[in-house]
């Protein structure tokens, strides 16, 4: 029986619908296999994207020490600021202005910023955007203030706080061009901060938290943390006494002498290639390093062009942290002298009797060179013509010597080569090839001219002089920590190769102590046998391109104790414009005063002549509290003498003070009641011998410490540390600097 036609149209309905159905449901399961299998990783990537707040956790920057374990750079903790402007762009809309406004009217103000920068960044499509790095704590404390006191506002769901590392170098200047600074990334930019980026960088950690599409915190918790790794730290050769020394004496030269161009000096140990001390001056403070000096910014200041401007604020910038020790190359002068003997001694070519004349000039190939001495040294020993840097007598030695020889050793001695140092930026040496080298440039070569050399290279090359004859490669870093402090590598002593026999460095050293005594007399430290030799050298590209014939760089090269050496001190002083620019008169004296100060502090003992021990400095003991009787036996037991004030039976105040430095005899006020100190003028006391200046000081009722060597004739009195005219308490101290104004080095 067939069906009606209504019942057949409903049977048709169901089918077609749950043919549809069919068709939907294989379409939706495709679909979701496309999704959940196929796709299934790329979607939930983009689901974790949106869900997982996944930040990079710093990792604190290795610290570096000095070799004392002082600090000189470390990181210390530092916050940035973010803000989530998605949060906020799903609030109504006045309520979302409110939000903005209040935010960037309170970070532009706490943090010094401008408002409208601020205020875009609220409404960008983000849930994490930076608004100012590495603030320091008393920032972020009023961050926090400022969103708890807009509770009312939920601020807490829209700005925020990570913590992490700043960079500070906590004596600001000191060894600034040595260890560098880093960049708001945390990255070296120079010096030690930069050649050892690898080490001292550490393994940064990660924080994985589930936020909401608008970046705030999910109603469920979900934290994964992996913490950083501190970088390696490093333990430098560098002593912080000895460079504070070497630094505080070469600026204190550079103001004296008017140097132009900055100056360089730099302590090595002769027998492992420690450095000790490192000094350039002017330099910067790492903690704001893209500040420029009040000089410098004068300068800048100055220019009216905005683009000149530009350019001379980038030059003086990368001038200011330019190590000058190793990246810049001078000529050597008469310091070179040293090399020069040394070869002619290990080949035999001459001895420390051979003969040398000198009539005031010498000729070579047609080319005439004069010597310092117009009138001529006359006949000489090989001791007499490195005390007087004859140029004539080095000529003849250099021209005995040859091309050949005197280019292999010139190799031997490493200034063909970086010395390797672990510092960016060390300069490549330029000097004449052996096969572009003639008579004429062997004549100049021969006493430190027409070639270029840093430094770094000229120390090196004059500790192997003396130290037995071996290269040493000079090096900063001595050892290396993991983050638990633990050693994981150490520097060793590197010898690349003996370049003179120790019966020959034996002789060299002779000869820089008969230097010493005889023509470096500047560089003369009381109580210790000392090495030397003094440079002065023209910068003869600068004066063909500007026609100034007047610059000159000043050097000196000393070494102690002589008969066993173990520092070496190199001093330049680059274009001195104070009216003497001989080595042996601006840079000796630096040398000097270094020696001085670092070789009682590094253990070594002083011997003095009867002589010396007249004139050396004496401590002033410290009587206050003492009775008159015990005081004068003190003051008397320490090479002083005394005078008192008043009619107390008890010292009440003394001056000089307790600890100061003065000359031995100098006299000691003991006040025995409270009145006023007894005033003082102070002399004039430049340009007089030792006993002018100590007749001038007595008269006028102060004390007087001397300064460089005192021990030989001719001393002239050059600088004193207050000022002619001024009034001081009688019985105060003035230093009295010293030198010797007639040495030349050619």
């Amino acid at each position: 029986m067939s069906q009606k036609p209504g019942k057949m149209m409903v049977t048709r309905i169901i089918v077609v619908m749950v043919v549809i159905v069919l068709l939907l449901s294989a379409v939706s399961t495709a679909r979701l296999v496309q999704i959940m299998v196929i796709n299934g990783e790329k979607y939930q990537s983009y689901a974790s994207e949106q869900q997982l707040y996944d930040s990079l956790v710093t990792a604190p920057r290795g610290d570096i020490y000095d070799t004392n374990m002082q600090i000189l750079a470390t990181s210390s903790p530092a916050w940035t600021v973010y803000i989530t402007p998605n949060g906020i762009n799903k609030l109504e809309s006045e309520k979302a202005e409110e939000v903005r406004v209040t935010i960037a009217k309170n970070l532009s103000d706490i943090l010094e910023l401008e408002y409208d920068k601020v205020y875009e960044d609220t409404k960008k499509n983000s849930y994490y955007v930076i608004v100012k790095k590495k603030i320091e704590k008393d920032k972020a404390d009023e961050v926090r203030q400022f969103i708890v006191d807009n509770a009312n506002l939920e601020i807490v769901k829209y700005v925020g706080l990570d913590e992490t590392t700043k960079r500070y170098y906590p004596n600001g200047n000191l060894a600034s061009v040595v260890l560098g600074f880093v960049g708001t990334d945390d990255q070296g930019l120079a010096g030690l901060e930069s050649y050892y980026d690898n080490d001292l960088t550490g393994m940064a950690g990660r924080v994985v938290a589930a936020k909401t599409a608008a970046g705030t915190d999910m109603p469920f918790s979900y934290e994964k943390v992996e913490d950083a790794t501190k970088g390696k730290s490093l333990v430098l050769t560098l002593d912080s006494y000895i460079q504070y020394t070497a630094e505080k004496y070469l600026e204190a030269a550079i103001e004296e002498n008017q140097i132009a161009e900055r100056g360089a000096a730099v302590v090595m140990n002769v027998n492992t290639g420690a450095i000790y001390g490192m000094a350039v001056k002017g330099d910067f403070d790492p903690n704001d390093p893209f500040t420029l000096s009040a000089e410098d910014t004068e300068k800048v200041e100055a220019e009216k062009d905005e683009e000149e401007r530009a350019k001379l604020r980038t030059e003086l910038l990368n001038r200011q942290w330019r190590n000058k020790a190793v990246s810049d190359t001078y000529e050597p002068g008469s310091v070179f002298k040293v090399c020069t003997a040394a070869i002619a001694l290990e080949e035999n070519l001459v001895n420390v009797n051979s003969s040398f004349f000198c009539s005031g000039s010498a000729t070579v190939a047609g080319q005439g060179y004069r010597c310092h001495k117009l009138a001529g040294h006359g006949s000489q020993n090989l001791k007499q013509a490195i005390s007087n840097s004859c140029n004539p007598a080095f000529i003849a030695i250099g021209q005995l010597v040859g091309v050949e020889t005197f280019s292999k050793y010139f190799k031997a001695f490493g200034l063909t080569e970086k010395t390797g140092i672990d510092l960016p930026g060390e300069a490549t040496s330029t000097y004449h090839a052996e096969e572009n080298m003639g008579k004429v440039e062997l004549a100049s070569s021969s006493f430190g001219q027409t070639f270029n050399v840093t430094p770094i290279q000229l120390i090196t090359a004059v500790s192997a002089a003396v130290n037995g004859g071996y290269i040493v490669q000079p090096h900063l870093v001595e050892k290396k920590l993991d983050q638990d402090g633990k050693v994981v590598e150490t520097t060793a002593t590197t010898k690349k190769r003996q370049v003179i026999s120790e019966a020959t460095s034996a002789t060299m050293r002779e000869l820089m102590e008969f230097v010493a005594e005889n023509g470096a007399k500047n560089a003369l430290v009381s109580g210790y046998r000392v090495g030397a030799k003094t440079g002065t050298s023209q910068k003869v590209s600068k004066i063909l391109k500007t026609g100034d014939k007047s610059l000159y760089i000043g050097s000196c090269a000393t070494v102690a104790p002589i008969d066993n050496p173990e520092i070496a001190v190199i001093v330049m002083l680059d274009e001195p414009k104070g009216g003497s620019y001989y080595g042996g008169v601006i840079s000796a004296p630096v040398n000097s005063r270094i020696m001085a100060d670092i070789l009682p502090y590094l253990g070594y003992e002083p011997s003095y002549s009867e002589d010396e021990l007249a004139k050396i400095s004496r401590t002033v003991p410290d009587v206050a509290d003492n009775t008159v009787e015990d005081a004068k036996n003190k003051v008397v037991a320490a090479g002083l003498a005394c005078k008192t004030v008043g009619t107390g039976d008890k010292v009440v105040r003394q001056l000089p003070e307790a600890g100061n430095k003065m000359t031995s005899g100098g006299t000691v006020i003991l006040y025995t009641d409270n009145e006023a100190a007894q005033k003082a003028t102070v002399p004039n006391l430049v340009g007089m011998t030792v006993s002018e200046v100590n007749k001038a000081a007595a008269s006028a009722g102060i004390n007087v410490e001397f300064s460089g060597n005192t021990n030989t004739g001719g001393l002239k009195s050059y600088r004193q540390s207050v000022e002619a005219g001024e009034q001081v308490d009688a019985g105060n101290i003035v230093t009295v600097y010293f030198r010797d104004e007639n040495v030349v080095d050619g």
